[in-house]
Parts: C-alpha cells; structure tokens; sequence
C-alpha cells in the first residue's frame, strides 16, 4: 500500500481536488486562517484574476492545462470553489508572500511524493497514550494535593508575615510586643538577650543593615542643657516577622 498522501495538507487542512485535479480554494482560505475578506470570490473579482482565469481558458489541453481553469461545486458532499493548480497559487500569493511560498513548497513535495501519509495510531499506541495521561494525571493530582498540605500547614505564618512585613511604617517596641502577645519589658529583656539592642535601648548595627530595627532619631532644645538628643528604636515589619519565628523556635539567637 502507497504511504503518498492523497490531497496535499496546509496547517492541518486538507487541500481537496476535484475530478480533474483542480484545487479548493475554499479549503485554501480555511488553511490561510484569515477572514472573509480574504475568500476566494473576493479574489476572482479581481482583475488580476480575470486576466489568468482568461490566459488560462485560450491554452490548450496538450498543454497540461485544463480547458476550464475554474469550477464551482454547489451542494454534494465537497462543495466549494476549485481552481487550476497556477491559479491557486497565484491566490494563496494575493493573501499573502508567504502564504504563496508555503503552498508552492508543499504542492511541489506532494507532486514529487514527498509528502507522506501520517502514522495511523494502533489500538496499542492509544492504550499507551491512555496509560501514559493517566500516569500524568494522577502525578498532578498528587503535587497539588502535597501543595494545599503545604499552604495549609504554614497558612499562620504565611498571614502574619504578610501583615507585618507588608506594613508601611516600623513599630515601636511596645506594639511589636502587642502584636507578638507579650509584655513590653519581656520583649526588651529578649532583645537584649539576642543581641539586637544594647543596654541603653539602642539598635546594633548589624540589626539595622538586616532591615530587622529602624533607628528614629529625635533633637530638641533644653532649657538648661542645650540642644538634646534621643534615640527611639523601632521594629521593622521584616524584624517582626524574624522575632515571630524566634519565638516559635523557643527563643533561639538569630
């Protein structure tokens, strides 16, 4: 049995002919992808079309050119428009450059039998496809059903960083405790501890450069003493996050 195809095949679409091997043009257009203003009556409207479907009726059949270049099937089971191979061509090159090229290249491998029939999938092929979907399928199903586990486990610390660390402005310490519910001076005593804060209150350096404690600066005039100056510390929505997660882990250093 002959694996040459029996109609030439443009993005999927079968290119029929006729009894006297003429083309579809409709099924061209379909193949093109592009509107109705791009169908074949639009085209053999034209001028340009004229003149070739004339030129093509004055040569003769010895020629290898048929008599009557066009021919329009109503009804039946494959109506539509059918033309000569040079005018189907020449239509596909009014829709546009490229097109023409494409069906030019694939006319020529299906003259030449280049075009082969694709492979009929056996009733094995499906049964591994099947198999094959379904194996695909179930792995799916599994990762999702893991990813909800997930989501669902870490949903607390995933609400309370997105409150905190999203926050426009720094907190100070004493509603950071409240958020963290505990006492103001425990939650000092435990920055001291971890090393974020000094004995005066004051923010090590290496808290700030981590984006955990934001330093707010404050200058006023005493009567007595001069020009006065007072360092407030702050909790970032970041340092609120990591003090949640030290307090989860039993108090550990950061």
């Amino acid at each position: 049995m002959s694996n040459i195809i029996r109609f030439p095949v443009i993005a999927g679409v079968e290119i029929t002919t006729d009894n006297e091997g003429r083309f579809n043009l409709n099924a061209l257009h379909h193949a093109s992808g592009l509107a109705d203003h791009k169908r074949p009556s639009k085209w053999l409207a034209t001028e340009q079309a004229q003149d070739l479907v004339l030129v093509l009726q004055t040569l003769s059949p010895s020629e290898g050119l048929a008599q009557n270049p066009i021919n329009t099937i109503k009804g039946g089971i494959a109506p539509g428009t059918f033309a000569h191979e040079l005018l189907a061509v020449s239509y596909a090159g009014w829709i546009s450059s490229v097109f023409q090229l494409r069906v030019n290249q694939v006319f020529i491998n299906y003259h030449t039998g280049k075009l082969q029939q694709p492979k009929v999938p056996t009733r094995l092929d499906l049964i591994d496809m099947m198999r094959e979907t379904e194996v695909m399928r179930i792995a799916a199903q599994a990762a999702q059903e893991r990813l909800s586990a997930e989501l669902e486990t870490n949903r607390p610390k995933v609400n309370f960083y997105d409150r905190v660390v999203l926050a426009d402005d720094a907190i100070s310490v004493g509603k950071a405790a409240k958020v963290l519910n505990t006492g103001s001076k425990r939650l000092f005593s435990f920055l001291r501890q971890n090393r974020w804060i000094n004995d005066k209150n004051e923010p090590y350096q290496l808290m700030i450069e981590r984006g955990y404690l934001y330093v707010k600066l404050r200058s006023w005039n005493h009567p007595n003493q001069g020009l006065q100056h007072s360092v407030t510390t702050l909790i970032t929505g970041k340092g609120l996050a990591k003090l949640q997660e030290l307090y989860e882990n039993n108090g550990a250093v950061a």
